[in-house]
């Protein structure tokens, strides 16, 4: 578990084969990694990876084929920075919002412009990610905890204080560049509930209590 706000804009040092179509990325980081441990999960542009190898600043992490096809680390090349985030201790102040590192897709920034000292940063999505994004809500964008702005169909729109663009890859991104997109959890947990409940033997045959009335009147939405 993560929580969207960025230790360390890292470097990707190397890419090789791991397995059959699999990879390994050495990630080298400005990170004091004393305390990091091998098969610690850590994030690399919001996707959990587990550490297999640690030299002082650098990690590495096998990247699996599902990972590979489903974010934008199937492109990544050598140089490329990285957003990295180690997991988060219980005992850890929660500063952005709960991120899992499971990324939900791959949008593009359609449009990037500055205004006063903010970056307005517009993304694409797939219809299928953006509805669960509200307009205030979270959401993470290569790991980057973000508030939403504004959202529709298929895109939504942040802004980036001039601290956020400095020390991660958004002050680095341009126009039509991937991100990695995961929403909030909790709408997809709603989601869930307000849908159908399954009954014995798997039928969903017990229709939940919880609706889009209760939630609208016991403040949710």
């Amino acid at each position: 578990m993560f929580t969207g706000i960025i230790e360390s804009l890292g470097t990707i040092s190397s890419i090789r084969s791991s397995g059959r179509i699999g990879k390994r990325l050495a990630v080298e980081t400005d990170i004091n990694l004393d305390g990091t441990e091998i098969g610690d999960s850590i994030a690399v542009n919001g996707a959990c990876l587990t550490v297999v190898e640690i030299e002082r600043k650098r990690f590495d992490v096998d990247v699996s084929p599902e990972t590979l096809d489903k974010t934008i680390l199937g492109n990544a090349k050598t140089g490329d920075r990285a957003n990295i985030e180690r997991a988060l201790r219980l005992s850890d102040r929660l500063d952005g919002h709960l991120v899992s590192g499971h990324i939900d897709g791959i949008g593009k920034i359609s449009r990037k412009k500055l205004t006063g000292n903010a970056l307005i940063i517009t993304f694409e999505v797939p219809v299928s990610v953006s509805r669960y994004i509200i307009k205030k809500g979270s959401v993470a964008v290569d790991g980057v905890s973000l508030t939403v702005n504004n959202c529709d169909e298929g895109w939504f729109e942040v802004s980036i204080i001039p601290h956020t663009a400095k020390l991660t890859t958004m002050g680095l991104k341009v126009e039509n560049d991937p991100v990695n997109i995961e929403t909030d959890m909790i709408g997809k947990y709603i989601e869930r509930f307000v849908g159908s409940q399954t009954g014995a033997g798997g039928k969903k045959d017990i229709k939940s209590s919880i609706d889009m009335a209760f939630l609208s009147k016991t403040g949710f939405i």
